[in-house]
């Protein structure tokens, strides 16, 4: 019993000794390459809804960001100029619903904000 023992530790032990090791190529067909940055470039240029929270002057606007970020954190705020004011935009909604219920919400500490749905051109 104890010979048997020792063998099946022997057995398996070994087994490590006669492994193969093995190297892994992956070709990639060039048109992937192509469907990639297809897919992407329709992803970002999806539609989305942002609320505006206000605008004025570069200092203001800066400002306001800020307060927005403090305010709302975790949500996308940005700074966008749209000759003469720069205005302050956040938040990126994929659906009117979600937008909707999200403009509640900020119009109790913004009560000027509008909602918006830009253009792709103004992305």
């Amino acid at each position: 019993m104890k010979n048997a023992i020792i063998i099946g530790i022997l057995l398996f032990s070994s087994l490590g000794l006669f492994a193969q090791k093995g190297e892994i190529k992956i070709e990639q067909d060039a048109k992937l390459e192509e469907a990639l940055e297809i897919y992407a470039s329709h992803t970002t240029d999806r539609e989305y809804y942002t609320i505006q929270v206000g605008f004025g002057s570069y200092q203001r606007a800066e400002n306001l960001k800020s307060q927005v970020d403090v305010d709302f954190p975790g949500w996308n705020s940005k700074i966008i100029f749209d000759s003469p004011t720069y205005r302050v935009h956040v938040g990126r909604f994929k659906t009117k619903l979600e937008a909707e219920r999200r403009f509640l919400e900020v119009r109790q500490k913004y009560p000027a904000s509008l909602l918006l749905r830009p253009d792709k051109s103004l992305r």
